[in-house]
């Protein structure tokens, strides 16, 4: 269940459970096997909507969960890996918004630069917490070959940005202009509270990948922006 969507208590209740259920049945799959055969790791997904919003707060794997419903679930959802078997590894990567050539944010956003009609959404001021594909992918590889990758680990790039710079960059990288930008009401119009999402943001930083010595391939925006649109 996608979050970017119009949020009644039935879409909410749905983004919850669609996200505890998997993870509760894969932990019950895991408590429930043999020593012989029981998985050594865990590597959980969850997401940087546990730290919920700020347009001046810096956020790591120290920092405390937000109050607000995202937050919530993602407390619940990594509560529930963490239910694992104690002699299991488990790594929570809190995901950021993932940046590749299929489907995601930019599947949403490139058809609209092409034809000249992209732009930031809302005032363009919110943090954009983004990580390319091929990063996480090697992260999660790596958290589950590497004994030293347990606990809560921010997938996310090095250097978020805000909104309206990875707006430009796209731009400059698909030779068009970032100049329209989607009113703050319209979104609310369309997406009620589903809205913040989009239209609020957190600068999250990835201290525990950085420590372990995670090698980013994308630590920038504007080459992760070329390397998928060229």
């Amino acid at each position: 269940m996608p979050i970017s969507t119009r949020w009644s208590p039935e879409i909410k209740k749905e983004i919850k459970q669609s996200r505890i259920r998997v993870t509760s049945k894969v932990v019950d799959l895991i408590n429930d096997s043999k020593y012989e055969v029981r998985p050594k790791v865990l590597v959980s997904a969850t997401a940087v909507g546990y730290y919920g919003s700020s347009e001046t707060e810096v956020f790591d794997e120290k920092s405390p969960s937000g109050n607000d419903y995202l937050a919530e679930v993602c407390r619940k959802w990594e509560a529930t890996a963490l239910e694992a078997n104690k002699d299991v590894r488990v790594a929570l990567i809190r995901i950021g918004i993932v940046l590749g050539k299929d489907g995601g944010a930019l599947a949403k956003m490139i058809p609209l630069f092409k034809v000249f009609a992209g732009g930031p959404l809302g005032s363009g001021k919110q943090w954009f917490s983004w990580i390319h594909l091929d990063d996480l992918v090697s992260l999660i590889y790596e958290a589950l070959r590497n004994p030293s990758y347990k606990g809560v680990i921010n997938g996310t790039a090095p250097n978020p940005v805000r909104l309206e710079e990875l707006c430009d960059h796209l731009g400059n990288v698909m030779g068009r202009p970032s100049w329209l930008p989607v009113p703050e009401l319209a979104l609310r119009a369309v997406l009620g509270e589903g809205a913040y999402v989009v239209l609020e943001g957190q600068r999250v930083l990835p201290a525990k990948a950085k420590e372990l010595g995670f090698p980013f391939k994308y630590s920038y925006v504007k080459d992760a922006l070329k390397a998928i649109v060229s």
